[in-house]
């Protein structure tokens, strides 16, 4: 069971203008193959799926604890790529072709299919597909898997941070940068307690280490690169027992915390747009609409 909260993992800058171009980029850190919706749909299914939960709770609170914070990550990819649509048309009589100047933009979807908002598809507009998921039962195997699939979602933020100095983007991809480093870790750790073999010895890859981007390095100066939370109030407390020791790229105390983290931003609340008909209400309708809702209350 889940439980959520009505605020994003960060606050993200309201930007002045869009990078439509930039959204479509960003599409792939989240309907991707690599992307925020994979990270969340392995995690989900592997914990789903965990075999001899009693005897190797450790590493079952880890891939459900990283499970719930991917579900905050995807919700943050989403906001943001709508957060960089906003702005790019406006509203006209439908014969004036108001979408008109999305007609050359890199992915049409966005502005057919989904009222200039996010999608589950990558940065080509292909479908998010479920074959991404690995779910052997395995359990070295699955986390062996999760470690390669946390470097590749890495290795993308990177990239798409490159293509794009757009401010929501970049606030973002900063923060996940550091995040998915923890995540990281984590599985290195993991892997490293089952098998003896010191996985986290590896890391950095991409040889480039989070302080290089500006948007990552103020996540890292508040210590968040060493903090693993299980985002539950009482349960899944047995990470700390993966979660330890130092780490090995700074050299500071690793933390693990109940609960989620202490800080957050709100949920983008976007304006309609009518030349997409969204959300398709006018103002007579949005005023019944409060009328009959004050009436069944009873004011």
């Amino acid at each position: 069971m889940f439980k959520r909260i009505d605020r994003l993992a960060i606050e993200l800058p309201v930007p002045a203008h869009p990078d439509p171009n930039g959204a479509s980029a960003v599409q792939e850190l989240l309907g991707g193959k690599f992307g925020e919706m994979s990270t969340l749909n392995n995690y989900l299914f592997q914990s789903f799926n965990f075999r001899n939960k009693s005897k190797l709770r450790p590493f079952y609170d880890l891939v459900a604890s990283i499970t719930a914070e991917e579900f905050g990550h995807v919700e943050l990819v989403a906001n943001t790529i709508n957060l960089m649509l906003t702005g790019t048309t406006s509203y006209s009589d439908p014969d004036a072709a108001p979408l008109e100047p999305a007609k050359h933009l890199r992915m049409s979807l966005h502005f057919i299919d989904g009222a200039q908002s996010s999608l589950p598809v990558d940065s080509m507009g292909r479908p998010w597909n479920g074959t991404y998921v690995v779910s052997s039962g395995n359990l070295i195997f699955d986390l062996l898997h999760n470690y390669y699939l946390e470097i590749g979602a890495r290795t993308h933020k990177m990239r798409v941070y490159e293509k794009t100095d757009h401010p929501t983007a970049r606030a973002m991809i900063g923060y996940l940068l550091v995040r998915g480093g923890v995540h990281i870790l984590a599985y290195a750790k993991a892997i490293s307690i089952i098998t003896g073999v010191d996985v986290t010895k590896i890391i950095p890859v991409p040889r480039l280490d989070n302080k290089v981007f500006d948007a990552a390095r103020v996540w890292e100066e508040r210590g968040e690169h060493r903090r693993l939370y299980t985002f539950s109030d009482n349960d899944y407390q047995q990470i700390a027992r993966i979660w330890r020791g130092t780490h090995p790229l700074d050299g500071g105390k690793l933390e693990a915390f109940s609960g989620v983290p202490g800080y957050g931003g709100p949920v983008p609340d976007l304006e309609e747009v009518p030349e997409c008909f969204a959300p398709g209400l006018s103002p007579e309708d949005l005023e019944e609409i409060a009328r009959r809702l004050s009436q069944e209350a009873g004011m």
